[in-house]
């Protein structure tokens, strides 16, 4: 339930970005911080390999088979409270993964549309943000929280 409301989300943002933003001026969302512009991201992370055709379909298997990993693992992960560490951030990892993967296999391109203002960092979407956060935090679980990694590794 969670992952659908994150999608939605970023799907929803991506689609008013699409109809408000494309040609027109960037946008102070917080101004000096985080800004509002159209792209399109033809490439993978930060755009890299985007005047390849082939790298669209590479990125498509790829994110395919790591999406249907993560439901493999969550899946099996024990229903304790405990797992529900390692719970979040597999949910924010394949909600931001999904969004990219529609927007790769519907338009052929990933919609992005946040730019940070005060530094020069690539354009990115909210699903980038899931995935990044979900990252940390899995790693922050991983290192910090969970003594045993044995314990979180799914035994059915």
């Amino acid at each position: 339930m969670a992952a659908a409301v994150l999608l939605a989300l970023d799907l929803w943002l991506k689609s008013w970005a699409a109809a408000n933003l494309m040609g027109q001026p960037s946008r102070d969302l917080i101004p000096g911080f985080l800004g509002l512009t159209y792209t399109r991201n033809t490439g993978a992370a930060f755009g890299l390999l985007a005047n390849f055709e082939w790298s669209r379909w590479l990125f498509t298997v790829v994110k395919i088979v790591l999406m249907g990993g993560l439901l493999w693992f969550y899946g099996r992960l024990p229903l304790e409270k405990r797992f529900w560490l390692i719970r979040v951030p597999i949910i924010l990892i394949f909600a931001g993964g999904v969004g990219n993967l529609f927007d790769r296999i519907a338009f052929g391109y990933v919609r992005d549309m946040l730019a940070f203002l005060f530094i020069n960092f690539p354009i990115f979407n909210l699903a980038d943000v899931y995935v990044v956060a979900g990252a940390f935090l899995g790693a922050f679980v991983l290192l910090f929280v969970i003594k045993d990694l044995q314990e979180c590794i799914p035994q059915k």
